[in-house]
């Protein structure tokens, strides 16, 4: 479709709406479509910018009236897999923001354009934690409808399982509020399956009871990955459901904005979070502190405090990665990743990790969601700065490397949330709730208005 065919319609939804639609070329479209992956460029036909609820209605029934899409998003992570945006409204939720807590019910309404940086610190005063991820710039709607594993986690679950109530606007154009009681099968699928079956505005989620964490990171010499690694899954198998961790291979560049103790360093990296008194946590890690750490960030603090010791990236960044879930992780797997990712294997990857899940993440429970449980022991995600050809040339040789070194290890099964490529979506969960997703998408949007970053079928 080309923008003189759409100009005029265009006009028309612009009159409609109190928000933005914008066009190729116009002042604020690179902006409006930067995603936070900036070696991946997004080309949509337009790109609409709503103010309130009753503007996503309106961009809603315009694309369904028009024969396009919409896909919608706040900050642009793991876009790439949406494909070609030929006839597609990107919908940027930015405008869509606000959060509420009720401290005596553990609630937080929180509208779509949040994101976790807004949330975190406002519990955190009040003694209470969400269940958020690893960096405090990724939207509240777009992690939870993923899945959400975090630091909590292993105690606690998957984010998208303590999400209470869903406010969307559907295919129909019609604004609707969902929970276990109003439309129960689409307030299920929503749970973790991703963004296919409408446009979210506002969810309330779970709040929990954690006034403090004892968490931090120990850095040891990159010399030590293997050492360190092997000492680190060991001390997996030991530890209670109350404590999540990371082993990590670090290669931090050499960019003016990270401290100096970091910057151009390669580290051996344990990361932890401890549910439970300093006491019993320092307890838990004193075999690992054992080893002789070079930095030891270990303390207790409120939950705000925790928002960003996995030390990503706050702003949009050039980058390639891959992830893959992973079983009966044992000393080899330990010497094959290191050779991969590790001293002596040449790797540009910025990072290389493997996440202990486990725990309430791989139990189901009555109630949850499209993603009820992973039940995979381990987590991994490597990634790579790109600058040019050659360094992501570079960076995917390595890549593939760490996925030949831990396919023996790998169930098959993928986590949306990490899976940053065109993937058959049936991956990310059992056969029996693929197909009742599939049931759902063609009960709610039949002629398939949203696009997701991994789109479900409707069932025939």
């Amino acid at each position: 479709m080309t923008l003189i065919e759409t100009a005029r319609p265009l006009d028309r939804l612009r009159r409609r709406v109190r928000g933005a639609v914008l066009e190729p070329g116009q002042p604020g479209w690179d902006a409006a479509t930067l995603a936070f992956n900036t070696s991946f460029t997004q080309e949509p036909t337009a790109v609409a910018v709503p103010e309130d609820e009753r503007d996503v209605a309106e961009i809603v029934r315009y694309a369904r009236a028009n024969g396009l899409q919409v896909a919608p998003q706040r900050t642009g992570h793991n876009a790439e897999p949406l494909g070609a945006m030929d006839d597609l409204i990107l919908l940027r939720t930015d405008r869509l923001r606000g959060v509420e807590i009720d401290a005596e019910r553990r609630v937080a309404r929180v509208r779509a354009g949040s994101k976790w940086e807004e949330v975190v610190p406002r519990a955190s005063d009040l003694g209470l934690a969400a269940l958020h991820g690893s960096t405090p710039d990724v939207s509240v709607a777009g992690y939870s409808l993923g899945g959400g594993v975090g630091w909590y986690a292993r105690k606690h679950g998957l984010s998208t399982n303590s999400v209470l109530a869903i406010e969307l606007v559907t295919a129909d154009g019609k604004l609707r509020r969902v929970d276990h009681d109003n439309e129960p099968e689409l307030f299920w699928a929503l749970r973790g399956g991703g963004g296919n079956f409408g446009v979210v505005t506002a969810l309330e989620v779970q709040l929990y009871d954690i006034p403090e964490v004892y968490a931090g990171v120990l850095f040891f010499p990159w010399e030590r990955s293997s050492e360190v690694l092997h000492a680190w899954l060991d001390w997996t198998r030991t530890v209670p459901e109350e404590m999540t961790s990371v082993g990590r291979i670090l290669q931090f560049p050499p960019l003016e904005e990270l401290p100096e103790h970091l910057r151009g360093g390669k580290f051996a990296v344990v990361e932890g979070f401890y549910i439970g008194p300093e006491a019993d946590g320092a307890e838990l890690m004193a075999p690992l502190r054992a080893l002789g750490p070079a930095m030891d960030t270990f303390a207790t603090m409120p939950p705000a405090g925790i928002a960003e010791l996995h030390m990503d990236p706050p702003d949009p960044v050039p980058y390639t990665g891959e992830g893959m879930m992973l079983d009966g992780l044992d000393a080899v797997a330990i010497d094959r990743f290191v050779r991969a990712a590790g001293p002596g294997s040449d790797s540009p990857l910025v990072s290389a990790e493997i996440r202990h899940l486990g725990g309430a993440i791989g139990r189901t429970g009555e109630g949850h969601g499209a993603l009820a449980a992973i039940d995979s022991e381990f987590l991994t995600f490597a990634l790579g700065m790109v600058f040019d050809d050659e360094t992501y040339q570079a960076n995917r040789r390595q890549l593939e490397m760490v996925r030949h070194a831990l396919t023996p290890y790998d169930t098959g099964r993928q986590y949306l949330n990490f899976t940053e490529e065109e993937t058959d979506p049936a991956t990310f969960y059992r056969p029996d709730a693929y197909r009742r997703l599939r049931a759902v998408k063609a009960a709610v949007d039949p002629g398939n208005v949203f696009r997701a970053n991994h789109p479900i079928a409707a069932a025939e």
